[in-house]
């Protein structure tokens, strides 16, 4: 025997932190063969051995099979086609797994039964195209005829969700949440009524117009950071402030009327599953999340529910 330094089964199992039995295993199977075996029949590992062994170790704890390990320790498969290939594979698992973690952290928070337990899995595993067809039924309902009107068909694009290839746990739970707001008929109702009025709005001649929502958000946005109490005489000038710019915008001179015509309009705005699907898209889409209107439009509310008498019946 030369002078190179030999082990036993025991030194490799103290140098690896191995057990006993699972490097007895590898030598039995071929992986790590012995080099040789002491006079008392004891087998015996080279150097060489004991790094084949540490890798055997790492590839094992990076989750590769051992039929897979044999291929690469014996030279059979370069290691580096070996590691492309598990991380491809890897990243189906996890992708996967986030899937699955976003099921079911939703079905936990709401403390959801069977039947709205499998409904979250189905849409979490809608395919890419699957995906596209339940949202372009929603925004096809919502903006039905209105689709070659000027702006409108960037807008339906500004509200298309994008599902990422490998989405976060957020983006996973995000989509779930906005695929039930796409296929609840009410809410499709309420948006498709909103555009519509939207579209009112704008069906005046002149340079593009800020709708209901976004004169109340601007006008109302100091009374708020000042805590001003929207029935309080003090709102007043915040009232004649949107009033007035509304009837500006729309030629509309009799008051009482714009008041509840602007009431109708802020009313059926003021849905917080609108905002809600604002938000849940800017989370798919990888955006900011914009400030949300509906502290604005119900501080508006009740100031002008506060200032306009009921019609005569």
């Amino acid at each position: 025997m030369s002078g190179e330094t030999r082990y036993t089964i025991g030194d490799l199992a103290r140098r690896t932190g191995l057990s006993v039995k699972t490097i007895r295993y590898y030598a039995d199977s071929g992986i790590v063969p012995p080099t040789g075996r002491s006079p008392a029949g004891y087998r015996l590992f080279d150097a060489e051995a004991v790094a084949r062994l540490e890798l055997v170790r790492t590839l094992r704890d990076l989750g590769l099979d051992l039929a897979t390990i044999r291929r690469v320790v014996d030279h059979e498969v370069p290691l580096h086609e070996v590691a492309a290939a598990h991380a491809e594979a890897l990243a189906v698992q996890i992708r996967v797994l986030r899937l699955r973690q976003a099921v079911l952290t939703v079905a936990a928070r709401r403390g959801s039964g069977p039947s709205e337990v499998d409904d979250l899995h189905r849409l979490a595993k809608l395919t890419t195209r699957e995906r596209g067809r339940l949202v372009d039924d929603f925004l096809g309902s919502v903006f039905a005829d209105l689709d070659d009107v000027p702006g409108y068909p960037g807008v339906i694009v500004s509200m298309t969700p994008e599902l990422p290839d490998d989405p976060s746990t957020e983006q996973v739970e995000a989509w779930l949440e906005l695929a039930e707001l796409c296929r609840e008929p009410e809410f499709r109702a309420r948006m498709r009524r909103l555009v519509r009025q939207h579209a009112a709005d704008h069906d005046v001649p002149g340079l593009p117009r800020p709708d209901a929502v976004a004169v109340v958000r601007d006008a109302v946005a100091p009374a708020l950071a000042a805590g001003l109490d929207p029935t309080s005489p003090d709102a007043d000038p915040v009232v004649a402030t949107v009033t007035s710019r509304y009837a500006s915008l729309h030629d509309h001179s009799d008051e009482a009327d714009l008041r509840r015509r602007l009431l109708d309009r802020l009313v059926l705005a003021n849905d917080p599953r609108r905002d809600r699907y604002l938000d849940l898209l800017a989370v798919l889409n990888g955006w900011s999340t914009g400030d949300a209107t509906a502290p604005a439009v119900d501080w508006f509310i009740r100031a002008l529910r506060h200032r306009t008498p009921e019609p005569a019946r």
